[in-house]
């Protein structure tokens, strides 16, 4: 049984959410505030955190900060900050999705299976990579499939699962483009139920990991009206 874990300090959304996820098989914990919940991420060891932004004690931009370099499982925020900034920078600091407040219980449910099932194939699609190919590497750039780290130059660079799912995916297929709604489905593996701008952020991200200049990228090019291609 899937174990999610909820950091939310409005009772009443909790138990609205414990209440569907429990219907749909799943375990649920949860913690009303930062500090518990960051202790409980790391002790109970969740399949899926579904996450608040403002919390006492230790907001969710601090938690999705303390979580970048080891994230191993999806991550939802759920706010009622409804700007677009907001949207970005969860995006930017690891969340795989973000949903508004107020939001469908049944929707919630929805993506939770999808990231979860998405977050299963990848791992199965790794592990074929690993059996097939140890390390890719191109102009200076190596991908070690084994271990999921990535190098430039000779020196290592932390990405985030969804960005070293979305680079090895790109170096995989080079000198192809791909839209942003082709790669969204292809990578997150949630045709109906994201948002394509999701890609723009995690390229930005990744740019600024591995290039020289990310204004000037040499690895992922953008080709305008079409989308991205990995240059080799």
């Amino acid at each position: 049984m899937k174990k999610i874990l909820i950091i939310e300090d409005d009772p009443s959304i909790v138990e609205l959410q414990k209440d569907y996820l429990e219907v749909a098989g799943f375990a649920v914990c949860a913690c009303a505030n930062g500090l518990d919940g960051l202790r409980a991420l790391r002790e109970e060891k969740p399949d899926l955190l579904i996450l608040d932004i403002m919390l006492p004690g230790l907001d969710g931009w601090e938690i999705l900060r303390s979580t970048q370099e080891d994230k191993a499982i999806p991550i939802l925020l759920v706010s009622a900050k409804k700007e677009e900034i907001d949207k970005i920078k969860g995006l930017s600091l690891g969340a795989d999705d973000y949903i508004t407040k107020p939001f469908s219980p049944g929707e919630l449910v929805a993506r939770v299976k999808a990231h979860l099932e998405n977050y299963e194939r990848l791992k199965q699609r790794f592990s074929e990579g690993v059996q097939q190919e140890q390390s890719l590497t191109i102009r200076g750039l190596t991908i070690h499939m084994d271990s999921h780290r990535v190098f430039v130059r000779g020196q290592e660079v932390n990405l985030a699962q969804k960005e070293y799912a979305l680079l090895l995916y790109l170096a995989q297929n080079p000198n192809r483009v791909f839209g942003r709604e082709d790669l969204f489905e292809r990578v997150w593996g949630l045709e109906a139920l994201g948002d394509s701008a999701t890609v723009t952020v995690h390229i930005a991200r990744i740019r600024e990991k591995i290039e020289i200049a990310s204004a000037n990228p040499q690895y992922i090019e953008t080709v305008w009206g079409a989308g991205y291609r990995f240059r080799v």
